[in-house]
C-alpha cells in the first residue's frame, strides 16, 4: 500500500486515482511468459527474423530435442509436433508446473534445471539444443550436443533497456552478453557459428501501469521495484508520457545458430 506520505513525491499531476490503477497493475498476476494483460499497452518490434519458424524447420529434422528455459511451455508448444525424444527444462518451479501441464499431453519431457547452468544429461544427448531468451552455460550446451548437433538461441543482448534500467538506477546484470561474446565463446566450446545477427529496436508503452507491470513481471530490471518505492520517478515518466505521447526505450537482441563440430 502507498504510505500516507507518498503524493508528496509525485507530481501535482498524478491523481489518486491513477496511483491506484499503477497499483493494481503492480498486483496483476502475471504466469509462465504471458504479458497478455498488457496486449496493446506494450509494444515490440520485433527482430527481422523468425524464431518459431528457425526453431520449427530444425524440429523437423530432429531425433532428440532440448528446450532450456521454457517458461511456462508457450513458445515451445507452439512448435508441436516433436521427435521421438523431447525435453523442457526451468529452473522457476511456478512456471515448471505450468509447463508440464502444457507440454506433457504434446510428449514432452519436463525437468528443473541445474544449479549454475549445469544440464544433468549425458554427453551426446541431442541433435538440438533450442534456447529462447534463457541463460546457458556454453560448455554445457556442447557437451550434451551430438557431433553435428544445433544449438539456437534468440537472447536479450547486455545493452537492451539500458536506457529505463538508467532511469531507476540500476544496471544490466549481464553486460556481456552480447553476440561477439557469446560467439567467441562458443567456438572455444567446440561450436562452429553458422549465424549470428544482431537486432536494435524500440520497446514503447502506452500507459505507465503497462511499465509498471513490466518491472514487476521481470524483476532483474530494476531489483526492488514497487509503486510506492519509486513513485517519484513514475511520476516523471506519467509526465514524459504527457508530453510525448508515449513512453520509448531502446531494445537488443541477438540470434545465434551453431554447430557441434
Amino acid at each position: 500500500m502507498i504510505g500516507p506520505n507518498a503524493e508528496e513525491t509525485a507530481s501535482p499531476m498524478i491523481t489518486p486515482e491513477l496511483i491506484a490503477q499503477w497499483q493494481r497493475d503492480e498486483a496483476a498476476p502475471f504466469q509462465g511468459w504471458d504479458f497478455s494483460y498488457i496486449a496493446g499497452r506494450m509494444v515490440e518490434e520485433g527482430p527481422p527474423w523468425d524464431y518459431p519458424m528457425l526453431a520449427r524447420r530444425l524440429i523437423a529434422s530432429s531425433a532428440a530435442l532440448l528446450d532450456m528455459d521454457t517458461g511456462g511451455g508457450e513458445v515451445l508448444a507452439t512448435l508441436a509436433p516433436f521427435p521421438g525424444r523431447a525435453m523442457a527444462i526451468e529452473g522457476y518451479a511456478p512456471n515448471l508446473t505450468l509447463a508440464e501441464k502444457r507440454l506433457r499431453p504434446l510428449g514432452v519431457e519436463v525437468f528443473a534445471a541445474g544449479e549454475a547452468g549445469f544440464l544433468k544429461f549425458e554427453d551426446a544427448s541431442f541433435d538440438l539444443v533450442i534456447n529462447r531468451h534463457g541463460g546457458f552455460r556454453i560448455t554445457e550446451v556442447s557437451r550434451v550436443l551430438k557431433p553435428g548437433g544445433t544449438f539456437l538461441s534468440q537472447q536479450v543482448a547486455g545493452d537492451s533497456l539500458v536506457d529505463l534500467q538508467a532511469r531507476f538506477g540500476a544496471v544490466h546484470k549481464w553486460p556481456d552478453n552480447m553476440l561477439g561474446v557469446v560467439s567467441r565463446n562458443a567456438e572455444a566450446a567446440g561450436l562452429k557459428i553458422i549465424r549470428g545477427e544482431t537486432w536494435h529496436g524500440t520497446k514503447r508503452f502506452s500507459d505507465v501501469g503497462a511499465l509498471v507491470y513490466c518491472l514487476k513481471a521481470v524483476p532483474w530490471l530494476v531489483d526492488g521495484f514497487s509503486v510506492e518505492r519509486h513513485l517519484a520517478i513514475l511520476s516523471e515518466l506519467q509526465e514524459e508520457l504527457e508530453r510525448d505521447g508515449q513512453l520509448a526505450f531502446a531494445e537488443s537482441w541477438f540470434l545465434l545458430i551453431a554447430e557441434k563440430t
